[in-house]
């Protein structure tokens, strides 16, 4: 797993990819826009995937076995943030693009999403595993994810919290 995280993202309070970082192993985080070394990087692996939504993108986990992916890409940022660094590296384009099933709502009761099934880079990771090793529970990860969440609440106020982000639970 490589996480591409775009720099205003790192000083986040909330920061999911450094969740997802430092709970897999094996997963690298890259803070930037433009990366340098992605090309190599990329051309290490021999079957990368993006997990972005794309007008050819593949369902996780609706490929065959032989189709397997080595690296999954996962760029983090807000939508636009996100985007942008897809811009500014062109070869992440040229990737098989992969998106999540349909599946249960954010548990990221601190933001507001432009789409429903939106989630963290935590929970995407996450969600995604689970696909890819499902004899795993990848749950536990989200332990901290949702303390941090409850804090951030506790110390914004219930009122101000509800105020803020009515239809949330």
């Amino acid at each position: 797993m490589l996480i591409l995280q775009h720099h205003s993202e790192a000083r986040h309070a909330l920061n999911t990819a450094r969740l997802a970082y430092l709970g897999l192993k094996g997963t690298e985080l890259w803070v930037g826009e433009q990366f340098a070394g992605l090309e190599a990087r990329l051309a290490q692996a021999h079957r990368p995937v993006l997990l972005f939504p794309g007008p050819e993108a593949k369902v996780a986990g609706s490929t065959g076995p032989g189709e397997k992916p080595d690296l999954i890409v996962v760029p983090d940022g807000t939508w636009r943030k996100a985007r942008l660094i897809l811009h500014s590296n062109p070869v992440l384009q040229a990737l098989p693009y992969w998106v999540l099933p349909e599946g249960q709502a954010s548990r990221y009761r601190l933001r507001k999403a432009p789409d429903p099934q939106a989630v963290s880079t935590l929970e995407a990771i996450v969600r995604l595993m689970q696909i890819m090793e499902p004899e795993r529970d990848f749950s536990p990860l989200l332990r901290p994810f949702e303390q941090l969440i409850e804090e951030q609440i506790q110390a914004m106020g219930l009122d101000t919290y509800q105020r803020n982000y009515p239809t949330s639970r």
